[in-house]
């Protein structure tokens, strides 16, 4: 089956709990269609470029997935229905990065590039 990642945003006045349970309710949505979450990451409220329908602040979640085309469209039809998703953004990659993402590694990990300059 083809590999995927999921990027959503979800509206700033949901609590932690809520906007995790959306990464639940997603999961069971692609695992109902035959497919399956490899791996998911929760990145917290962050501030955002630009307002997106009022909002400066959202959500952010991360989904690692295996599944069929029909069930990842079927996934991004109920996200933008869904009152509480802002933005969907879906990826096919070719496989998945090990570990941790770039957003969830910690800052010092990250920071070792500005040593390379000197």
């Amino acid at each position: 089956m083809p590999l995927y990642e999921h990027v959503f945003i979800s509206r700033q006045d949901l609590s932690n709990a809520q906007a995790e349970s959306l990464v639940e309710h997603f999961s069971t949505v692609l695992s109902d269609n035959g497919g399956s979450v490899v791996e998911s990451e929760y990145w917290g409220v962050k501030t955002m470029a630009y307002k997106i329908n009022k909002n400066r602040k959202g959500h952010y979640a991360f989904l690692k997935t295996d599944a069929p085309s029909a069930a990842v469209q079927e996934m991004e039809r109920l996200m933008r229905l869904h009152d509480d998703v802002m933005r969907v953004l879906t990826i096919k990659v070719d496989e998945h990065a090990e570990g941790p993402s770039v957003q969830m590694q910690k800052r010092d990990e990250r920071d070792n590039r500005r040593d390379r300059r000197n």
